[in-house]
């Protein structure tokens, strides 16, 4: 039997109620923070664009476009918005998994959510935290390096698991939707490789392909069942080889949901562990930027590959964010990183390209291929002193979690900072409905509340 099956029976027989009250409140937190980070990242590269050609591919009004306002059909919408949530990187992941498992799933979930109406917070809430099981307890079990990038076709998973159980799927009907979004899984690495805008709009797609494989799967369409084990299945094309041991044995009884880390910092989650390390040096031995001769982070070989890239004279801004020394250089200058690192006087500013240049990123033998931990920093002053630290628990992880109100404060900065902000009264009331999200009969009032006041008056 393919472990789908195994899936299947895990989604269509959970209940809210089955559903332990952490893996509750972190499926309020991440769908929060996911719906912030889809704000800001309103104003992220070819946005608009993407906005306008959506509308010409079809006509509608299921589901409108987070901040803008925009109706569009289900499937566009759900493109939009989720290209909207991780073109900032700034979106939560799961780190064993190395899945932005929210990303996909939520810009699928509302666009059906609010097409079909009447979808209450109880139901979002279990279809997130089944959506993010799904993806994570596949993605965990992977015993080999990203091939293709998974945040994308795991990321299809949850979409839709999380439409499926929306919808009330019966266990041959998700499995066909499964199937037919396997058909269309799509997500390159070789756009991270080059820093290409395109790495975002690859979770779009498949939040696109995710709202038409389930609404196919609903028509009566079938598709081949051994989509994961099968000689051509998922762990065997996309991925290179697993254990089923790991795929199988916590389902139901660990919620990866749980297991979320946030992101402070809107850059690749590869580069956070360099970065926490040096503003720890940096707040526990009171030095400047410039007084910083060199730093030395000995990583996993994971984070050399997806963000040991070389500082450039020139970069763009997808670039730059998958740039550890670019962002630590820009972390140790402004105590952090906000989204306007990425500003071209930032990008180009003297100082912070010249103490990138002297940050040098080395492998470790650290042998699991999969791994973004534990990050070793040796850092020399010109005075000649030496700071080392080895970081094991990333800042945003859940060992070494945001608390409650910078969550929120993220939150905020984040809706301060969409291109057409909805107001510090709409902010409120989005922290408020979520934080209730239980006693929210009809999750569109989240849309709603999302709508800039121009778009809130046509």
């Amino acid at each position: 039997m393919d472990a789908i099956d195994d899936f299947v029976a895990h989604v269509t027989a959970t209940g809210f109620d089955d559903v332990p009250a952490p893996a509750i409140g972190a499926a309020k937190t991440f769908i929060l923070d996911s719906l912030g980070v889809g704000l800001s990242g309103g104003a992220g590269p070819w946005v608009d664009q993407m906005i306008q050609l959506a509308a010409q591919w079809g006509q509608g009004d299921d589901a409108r476009v987070w901040g803008h306002g925009l109706p569009l059909p289900a499937p566009a919408a759900a493109l939009c918005n989720a290209y909207q949530i991780h073109n900032a990187e700034f979106d939560c992941v799961h780190e064993g998994a190395v899945v932005h498992s929210m990303t996909v799933l939520l810009g699928a979930a509302m666009a059906v959510a609010e097409r079909d109406g009447r979808v209450s917070g109880r139901d979002l809430m279990l279809a997130a935290v089944l959506g993010v099981d799904v993806a994570c307890h596949i993605s965990v079990a992977v015993t080999t390096g990203l091939k293709f990038f998974r945040p994308g076709t795991a990321g299809a998973l949850a979409a839709v698991t999380a439409i499926g159980k929306l919808k009330g799927f019966d266990g041959e009907t998700l499995r066909n939707a499964y199937s037919i979004a396997y058909a269309q899984m799509c997500g390159t690495m070789q756009a991270h490789t080059e820093g290409s805008m395109l790495l975002g709009m690859q979770v779009g797609f498949n939040a696109r392909n995710a709202v038409v494989a389930c609404d196919m799967a609903m028509a009566g369409l079938q598709g081949p069942k051994n989509i994961l084990e099968g000689p051509f299945g998922f762990l065997r094309l996309f991925e290179d080889d697993y254990d089923r041991d790991v795929l199988l044995a916590s389902l139901g009884r660990i919620w990866r949901i749980t297991e979320l880390s946030h992101k402070p910092f809107p850059s690749g989650r590869a580069t956070h562990g360099i970065v926490d390390g040096c503003l720890r040096l940096q707040r526990e031995h009171g030095f400047a930027a410039d007084q910083i001769e060199s730093v030395v982070a000995a990583v996993p070989p994971l984070i050399n590959h997806l963000v040991g890239r070389p500082i450039e004279n020139t970069m763009t801004t997808n670039y730059a964010r998958l740039c550890a020394a670019y962002v630590t250089a820009h972390a140790l200058r402004h105590n952090g990183i906000g989204v306007d690192a990425y500003a071209d006087g930032a990008l180009t500013d003297p100082a912070s390209q010249a103490l990138a240049r002297r940050i040098q990123i080395v492998v470790d033998d650290n042998p699991n291929p999969n791994a973004l931990v534990p990050v070793s920093l040796t850092l020399k002053l010109k005075s000649g002193a030496t700071h080392s630290i080895t970081v094991s628990d990333v800042y945003g992880s859940p060992a070494n979690p945001m608390t409650h109100a910078a969550h929120l404060e993220k939150f905020r900065n984040n809706c301060v900072a969409a291109p057409r902000p909805i107001g510090a009264e709409a902010t409120q009331g989005l922290i408020d409905q979520v934080e209730a999200l239980q006693a929210l009969e009809d999750v569109t009032a989240l849309v709603d509340l999302m709508m800039p006041a121009r778009a809130s008056a046509t």
